[in-house]
Parts: C-alpha cells; structure tokens; sequence
C-alpha cells in the first residue's frame, strides 16, 4: 500500500472545516501544528516590529494514494482556496511508513469499493 502525505496550511478559522471535509473525503486521521508563521509573494504587514499577520494551522494527513486526490479538492473547496490568502494544501509521496498496521485492512476495503 502506497500513502502520500498531504499538508494543508490555513488560519485556524479554517482548521475545523478542514479536518471536517478530509474526513468526509476518506481521511482517518490528522495531526496539527498550531500557531505557524509564513510568508508569501507579498510582503507581512508590520506594527512596531510584530507581525500582524494571523498565525496559521498546518494539518498533516498522511492518506492512502488513491484518495489523496479526493482529499486534497475537498481542502480546496471546504478552505475556499481558490481566493487570494485563504489557504494551500498540496501532497508528497511517501518511501515508507511504520505505526498505520492497524488502518491497512480497513483502507484496503475502502480502496477496492471506490476502484
């Protein structure tokens, strides 16, 4: 079995419809980073040195790669996206994973109901 990790980072107004649509779309867990700091293309607005930028949320997803796809335009869609700073998610390939034994057997049945 093959998994692709998927991170999706956005304000953590956004974290609750985030991990609700992932779920939705086949995900069975989650881990959050709180409180991360970034920049873009654009340049952080400043007061007297400290960012006024709102901190963001990063939510790991490591999922089976056949519902990585699914998953990831439900970020979209559910984070909306598609808008100027709301949010972005994207997914990487991973060699290998230990500690999921428990979550193979039920992805498995999952997997072949959907292909």
């Amino acid at each position: 079995m093959r998994f692709k990790l998927i991170i999706a980072m956005a304000e953590e107004q956004w974290t609750n419809a985030l991990m609700d649509a992932a779920r939705a779309a086949g995900a069975k867990g989650s881990t959050i980073i709180r409180s991360a700091k970034g920049t873009g293309v654009e340049a952080t607005k400043t007061f007297l040195g400290l960012s006024l930028e709102n901190a963001i949320d990063i939510i790991l997803l490591l999922v089976e790669e056949h519902q990585s796809r699914f998953i990831l335009e439900a970020l979209e869609k559910a984070g909306n996206m598609k808008e100027k700073g709301t949010g972005i998610a994207f997914q990487a390939d991973v060699e290998d994973a230990v500690g999921v034994s428990h979550q193979i057997r039920e992805l498995v049945t999952m997997v072949e109901e959907k292909i």
